[in-house]
């Protein structure tokens, strides 16, 4: 008879590794022997210097604190365990006493997995002793560490490049559908084939093996020379041996080998000789077209850009560039600087053109303010817009003229970045808005009635702009507007009470048994809304923060956080913790919306893998926390 309870453990297990490496006979008799045990929040699983259990263990609900002692002798935790995390293993192979707590953090269900009935397979599958081995070497599962913030996103901070680096070192496009001739094929049909395929080389083969190459460049110093009749075989023309690689060659690869043997192709074949089959080939073309993703030619060509839809092709190159970051796993920190860079150049660009193109000169000095993603440096994908404009004080009788100059230049700015990708935000919030179109003591009044007002609207309003970044014009107005922002909110504890409700208006996005909180109806029903539940409740709180300790000009979620973390040692863990989520979830998102050619903030969880939504569900924990610090802080105990 079926045991019923072993095979739903079984079954849970094989989402995991290292189980889902055994074969299912062997899973079925680990499961029959597993010991099914419940805690209560708090309790110790093991302690340090405990001698080790005769199992080990995997949470199958809830989760688990693992923690040291600090210098100070006090418990730290250093990793965080969930929903099919395994620990408390290493002590039973190293035979030695555990070295840490085990202590749940919530009400949690753990199997307990006997060692004497695991430890064969291990030795005699070598999937599993490979996976343990390595599992031993880092010694941590913490998402949060140096050495492992690669779970969700790869973002470590020791590595260090150039921008222009990141370009030479991807893979070199490929043109595969390259021409071929035999060697005694004439010079005069390979010319009409390359010719009407519009191609500048032609492979000579033998048994589709390379034997040599021949290009235009050839042709036009042998044959329009006089030096060959046409009629000759292509052999005579042919250079041989020919310089091959496999497909992995990078683009710095092909640069330096054609410098080295004065080429302009390479040819590419299975396994990187003239030995194997062609695949492909690559010319110093295929280069310098493909340079139009490196973010150093791009930032030219935005600089140069004449024209809207110039600037769209551009925008639609950085896309690409961004998509490749991000599949060669270059760190969230170095790409957003970069996808920044190249939008605020492209903002400046718009602006800058359509200054020219009004009829008469600047009438005051102005700046252009990037708000929400763009201004906190976040903004990757084509989310929308959102902007607003300050120009310096004017004569009474000058003030409307001069707001209806900068509302038509306004509207010319936000039609062409329209045009070139970034949508209109549905709320109106740009600055062709007449609410959004200000002189600086328009401004400051505006932000002075915002604060002490402190209504819902009003509250909201200041989320949005106390994120904002200059793109363009007079850096001295928009430090005017902070520093008055920071003065009216000095001692003003009633507001940042109040900010404080405001960003517990979307609770962690993990509801009953930990599942996902989704969409309950509309068109979005049934799926995850990775801004609002995820990204923004770490943003509002990270603001908050900030604005608390008075500190200027850092905009930038994960950079506030850490910011927050050496002004607070006390709380560098979860600082460190809302950092490191920050980033996973905007990356996250963003992959999502390359998918999915979207701005990636609506998710169908079906289409995730159990690993992802375990890496998710990580982040959603350190919401949790990062809220009930901020409830404890401010003494906020309701929701908006």
């Amino acid at each position: 008879m079926t045991n019923s309870i072993a095979s739903r453990i079984a079954d849970f297990l094989s989402n995991f590794p290292p189980f889902s490496l055994l074969e299912k006979n062997q899973l079925d008799l680990i499961a029959s022997e597993i010991k099914v045990m419940y805690f209560e929040q708090g309790q110790t699983i093991f302690a340090r210097d405990e001698s080790v259990h005769d199992y080990f263990y995997i949470v199958q609900k809830g989760a688990v604190d693992l923690q040291k002692m600090n210098d100070n002798q006090e418990p730290e935790t250093i990793d965080k365990c969930d929903e099919g995390d395994v620990f408390g293993l290493r002590p039973l192979f190293a035979k030695e006493n555990y070295q840490i707590n085990a202590i749940t953090d919530e009400e949690s269900v753990i199997y307990a997995i006997p060692l004497n009935v695991f430890k064969p397979y291990a030795i005699s599958n070598p999937h599993v002793g490979n996976f343990l081995m390595e599992s031993f070497a880092s010694n941590t599962r913490n998402p949060y560490s140096n050495e492992h913030k690669g779970k969700l996103i790869s973002d470590e901070e020791d590595i260090s490049f150039k921008k222009e680096a990141l370009f030479e070192l991807q893979p070199i496009p490929i043109v595969k559908k390259m021409v071929t001739v035999s060697p005694d094929t004439s010079i005069q049909k390979s010319a009409i084939l390359m010719s009407n395929r519009r191609v500048g080389s032609v492979i000579v083969v033998e048994d589709q093996k390379p034997v040599g190459i021949v290009t235009d460049v050839d042709f036009r110093e042998l044959v329009a020379t006089g030096k060959l009749p046409i009629q000759n075989s292509i052999s005579e023309v042919m250079n041989s041996p020919v310089i091959c690689y496999s497909k992995n060659l990078t683009i710095a690869q092909a640069q330096l080998t054609m410098m080295k043997h004065n080429i302009n192709h390479i040819c590419i074949t299975k396994d990187g000789t003239p030995n194997t089959k062609v695949k492909g080939i690559v010319s110093e073309h295929d280069i310098i077209v493909s340079q139009g993703n490196n973010p150093a030619v791009l930032m030219k060509a935005i600089n140069r850009a004449s024209s809207t839809k110039k600037l769209k092709r551009i925008r639609n190159k950085i896309m690409i560039l961004l998509n490749g970051y991000l599949k060669s796993n270059i760190p969230l920190t170095h790409i957003s600087n970069i996808i920044f860079e190249l939008n605020d150049a492209t903002i400046k660009r718009t602006i800058k053109r359509c200054i020219e193109k009004m009829d008469t000169p600047l009438p005051a000095k102005f700046a252009w303010m990037s708000l929400g993603s763009q201004g906190r440096k976040e903004q990757l994908l084509h989310t929308d817009q959102d902007n607003a404009l300050i120009f310096e004080d004017v004569p009474e009788e000058k003030l409307e003229e001069t707001r209806a100059y900068f509302l038509k230049l306004a509207t010319k700015v936000t039609k062409r970045l329209n045009i070139i990708g970034y949508e209109f935000c549905p709320a109106e919030m740009l600055a062709r808005n007449p609410k959004y179109c200000l002189s600086e003591s328009e401004w400051k009044e505006q932000f002075s009635q915002w604060v002490t007002t402190s209504g819902n609207d009003e509250i909201l309003l200041c989320q949005i702009f106390f994120d904002f970044d200059i793109s363009y014009g007079e850096v001295k107005l928009t430090n005017s507007i902070s520093d008055h922002i920071f003065d009216i909110l000095k001692g003003n504890r009633n507001f940042l009470n109040r900010l404080a409700a405001q960003a517990l208006r979307n609770p962690s996005p993990l509801g009953f048994f930990r599942q996902f909180l989704v969409e309950q109806d509309g068109e979005r029903k049934d799926l995850f809304d990775i801004k609002k539940r995820g990204i923004m409740p770490l943003t509002d709180a990270a603001r908050l923060l900030i604005l608390e300790h008075r500190v200027k000009n850092i905009s930038n979620t994960s950079e506030r956080f850490e910011k927050l973390a050496q002004l607070e040692p006390n709380n560098k863990e979860i600082y460190q913790a809302c950092a490191y989520s920050s980033r996973a979830l905007i990356k996250f998102r963003t992959k999502q919306g390359l998918k999915h050619k979207d701005n990636g903030r609506f998710i169908n969880l079906e289409d995730l893998s159990k690993e992802d939504k375990i890496k998710l569900k990580r982040c959603f924990k350190t919401i949790k926390e990062i809220q009930e610090f901020i409830k404890v802080r401010f003494e906020t105990t309701y929701y908006l």
